[in-house]
């Protein structure tokens, strides 16, 4: 299993939300690209970096610090957040990230999601930001009317290969993550799943591990200092063997 440490930025720092609550932000570091860095030392090779304030409004604010975290960290980067457009997808690809995730758009504008998955296959992802079952957008602050299972369904049947999959209830709160969820997902669907929100510690990443999850991204519980990085890094890289 890929362990993906996280980089939240809101006006170019690295934060964590409470439930996705732009109201309860705990900032982390004024310095993201030394936060990135510091997850290389510790033996990573992926992250997964959230514009928020483009998840909000659409724009594409902290581009600049994507640029320098992508460049000088040597990470191979996944970025979401307020990518909308085409020319946004092409953009963050020129700046040399991975894999770019599509969230709002993907639920919003249909027509955009297949263009962007035909165009550049793997390298599109969708975030699948589940709220009381339905999935949510625009920063997390609105809920479709479109259920977690349809859309995955849906997702795959259009050629989507990697979904990242974050139940907004967990998310932040250091109280477990939703193993349940993930064990429904990964049963069902022949995509790579990402679990996002709420692991908080090595338990966790060990029954994701077993359940041959593709990916899991660690946020708050890295800030906090719960979850040692390098111990994740290993324990998650025993799956793969």
């Amino acid at each position: 299993m890929k362990i993906f440490p996280a980089i939240d930025l809101i006006d170019g720092c690295a934060v964590r939300l409470y439930k996705g609550d732009y109201n309860q932000k705990t900032v982390y570091s004024t310095t993201p690209c030394e936060v990135a860095k510091g997850f290389a030392r510790a033996g990573a090779q992926y992250i997964h970096i959230v514009d928020l304030d483009g998840a909000k409004d659409g724009s594409n604010a902290n581009i600049e610090v994507v640029r320098s975290i992508v460049e000088e960290s040597g990470l191979k980067a996944e970025i979401g957040g307020g990518i909308r457009s085409i020319e946004a997808v092409e953009k963050y690809l020129d700046l040399g990230v991975m894999r770019v995730i599509l969230g709002t758009a993907a639920v919003t504008d249909r027509a955009f999601l297949e263009t962007a998955v035909k165009k550049y296959g793997e390298k599109i992802a969708v975030g699948v930001d589940i709220k009381d079952g339905k999935a949510a957008i625009k920063g997390w602050t609105e809920t479709s009317s479109l259920d977690c299972f349809d859309f995955c369904a849906e997702l795959e049947a259009l050629g989507v290969k990697t979904v990242i999959c974050t139940d907004i209830s967990k998310d932040g709160v250091m109280s477990g993550t939703n193993i349940e969820l993930y064990e429904a997902l990964s049963e069902k669907f022949n995509m790579d799943i990402v679990a996002s929100g709420g692991i908080s510690t090595l338990d966790n990443v060990k029954a994701l591990t077993k359940m041959n999850m593709y990916g899991a991204i660690l946020g708050k519980a890295l800030y906090t200092g719960a979850i040692d990085l390098e111990k994740a890094i290993e324990i998650a890289s025993e799956g793969e063997k």
